[in-house]
């Protein structure tokens, strides 16, 4: 096979109408449609190998959460990460698109089992992975086209539509955020008898202009390969198009976005113009959905506001976030929160459906989650004991990937700045969900931390060197992610912890760990049943997250590779940095949640000395 990078391969298959028209049915198997493998390969057994095996094994089981789009890096602190996606096309049931990606990874594992890069593709799916990080960038080779040999009658008039609908069509799907779904169909009556059916698609990574150029690209490809046919498709690894004379697509699903509300609809609009206006709801709509936001919808309330269940006309549930006019999130702030969570897109964040702005009205509107925050159970001694220990390591493992995702592995560097119990949906699985973006902030490429001109955050979670000299960087959100380990192993709160012995949380973590008997920190509604090694490592892990010295944390890639792994070594934990406490002494400018205490002092530890590393028991 020639090189991925080099090659001008345009493949183009006489396939028939009788062939073409098996996708309208959906037969029960994948229609597999062709695989190209790089010429590079890598030897058997190597670490390349096991990298790939592993982002093979992560693309299957992750197109179990119903994802129609997901892209993960495997192995990115070794020399031969892998990059990979798998992307549905836009209208098939989460079933198929399940059956087409297992297919898929079969198909390519053994017609591509020695080259490091390779895409294939199915009439329903397709694979990519590579050596080289491909995400947000359009590729647009190799290159597959594919042709029904039925002719057309008058062409210029057909492709004069075909040209028109196709662009229409383009331009409303790259139109959606990045990290949603970009993929549009379109019919247009060719007479009273024929329709025209079209479809476009691009990887959900990409931006509104780079999903826009894939698409215009594709479609200038589609007269030479096609003219004069009744249908037609070019396919490239980062987008598709695709014609016929039939519905070649499930019709009830794919249909294109109604057209966005104009920002004059809204009295507060104009506090907004950066932000997508498709994903705008009407308040009529979101009002209707909570039944007035009526006290037997409510789920949830906190110093940000209340939250509610609601149900849109097409059936779907949400969650309505109401933010109260006290919340102390501004406008800024809802900004802020919109326009990065539209951005995002990972199964351990909680995904955001839209906004809706109405006078004072600021609302945030969210998939809706029916275990509703990880507070609710970890602080809760009657909810404690439906968290067995299998429940907690996974949410312990599912937030690290999230916050990897934040970090390194979306298109943009984001630091949370807010992580706490509250800010961890749970879906009906378990499966954690990040939330709260409203005090995100996002590094540049060559920048490893920022100075805030305003401190905020929540008591019990903010990292020694931010909450004193508001410098935030990965290594804060690391800090916080330390305090969540341990609350959710011990299910204690660090803020208000009451203990003899120890001030807080952390030190009641470091004395147990220095005493050697780390075991006795767990939460005693496990009853014993735990797996030891396991159990350990997230008190070492917890532990050296609030290390006093940022340099001395863990990186969340380090973390959640020693989460998955059995044979990773860790350095010995110092004595924690410090710890909050309230009192009657106020520290100005700083913002902390409504529900939390807004004055604090700080205490550090004073003993740095290392200890020898406690064996498990």
């Amino acid at each position: 096979m020639t090189s991925l990078n080099s090659m001008t391969l345009l493949f183009i298959s006489m396939l028939s109408l009788s062939f073409l028209s098996r996708t309208t049915t959906h037969a029960a198997d994948p229609v597999h449609l062709k695989e190209v493998c790089a010429n590079t390969t890598f030897s058997p057994n190597s670490i390349y190998q096991s990298n790939l095996n592993s982002l093979l094994s992560s693309l299957s089981s992750n197109v179990t959460q119903n994802l129609e789009f997901y892209n993960t890096t495997s192995g990115q602190n070794t020399p031969n990460p892998v990059y990979g996606l798998f992307l549905c096309r836009g209208d098939v049931t989460p079933q198929l698109c399940q059956e087409c990606v297992a297919a898929a990874v079969k198909e390519v594992t053994k017609k591509c089992s020695r080259e490091k890069v390779a895409v294939i593709w199915y009439d329903e799916c397709m694979i990519r992975y590579s050596n080289r990080s491909f995400f947000s960038t359009v590729d647009e080779k190799p290159r597959l086209a594919l042709l029904n040999t039925q002719n057309i009658t008058e062409q210029d008039k057909f492709n004069k539509l075909l040209a028109k609908s196709m662009n229409e069509t383009a331009a409303q799907a790259s139109n959606a955020p990045i990290g949603a779904k970009k993929y549009g169909t379109k019919e247009v009556n060719i007479s009273a008898f024929q329709t025209l059916y079209n479809l476009v698609q691009c990887t959900a990574d990409l931006s509104r202009n780079d999903c826009s150029t894939c698409l215009q690209a594709a479609i200038k490809l589609l007269p030479w390969c096609c003219s004069g046919k009744q249908g037609g498709r070019v396919i490239f690894p980062s987008c598709s198009v695709r014609y016929e004379l039939y519905p070649f697509y499930r019709m009830e699903i794919a249909t294109l976005p109604p057209a966005p509300i104009h920002p004059s609809s809204y009295t507060a609009a104009s506090e907004l113009p950066t932000v997508d206006s498709c994903l705008q709801f009407d308040f009529g709509t979101i009002e209707a959905a909570t039944n007035k936001f009526s006290d037997d919808k409510k789920i949830g309330e906190g110093g940000f506001g209340k939250v509610y269940k609601g149900t849109l006309p097409s059936g779907q549930v949400i969650a309505v976030k109401r933010l109260g006019k006290s919340s102390g999130q501004g406008v800024e702030q809802f900004k802020n929160e919109v326009e990065l969570q539209a951005k995002l897109q990972h199964k351990n964040l909680a995904g955001v459906l839209g906004f809706c702005l109405k006078g004072e009205e600021k609302i945030l509107i969210y998939e809706f989650v029916p275990n509703r925050s990880l507070d609710n159970f970890i602080y809760d001694s009657k909810k404690q004991g439906q968290l067995d220990w299998a429940a907690r390591y996974k949410i312990i493992g599912g937030i690290a990937r999230g916050i990897q995702y934040l970090h390194k592995d979306s298109q943009l560097r984001i630091i949370h700045r807010d992580l706490k119990a509250s800010s961890i949906l749970l879906d009906a699985d378990m499966n954690p969900k990040i939330s709260d973006f409203g005090i995100a902030r996002i590094l540049e490429v060559d920048q490893t931390q920022k100075n805030a001109s305003r401190i905020v955050g929540t008591y019990g979670y903010m990292s020694p060197e931010y909450a004193m000299q508001g410098e935030f960087s990965e290594k804060s959100d690391v800090y916080s992610f330390g305090v969540l380990v341990l609350e959710i192993i011990t299910g204690k709160k660090n803020s208000n912890f009451e203990s003899e012995g120890a001030a807080d949380l952390l030190s009641y973590a470091w004395i147990h760990w220095r005493d050697g008997r780390p075991l006795e920190l767990l939460d005693p509604t496990l009853k014993g049943f735990y797996l030891i090694d396991e159990a350990i490592k997230c008190i070492h892990v917890g532990l050296l997250c609030v290390q006093k010295d940022p340099a001395d944390r863990p990186s969340m890639a380090s973390i959640v590779l020693t989460l998955s792994s059995h044979s990773v070594s860790l350095p010995t934990p110092l004595q924690p940095a410090f710890f909050l406490r309230n009192t009657d002494q106020n520290l100005p400018q700083m913002y902390m949640e409504s529900d939390q205490s807004t004055s604090m002092s700080m205490s550090w530890s004073i003993n740095d000395e290392s200890v020898t590393e406690p064996h498990a028991r």
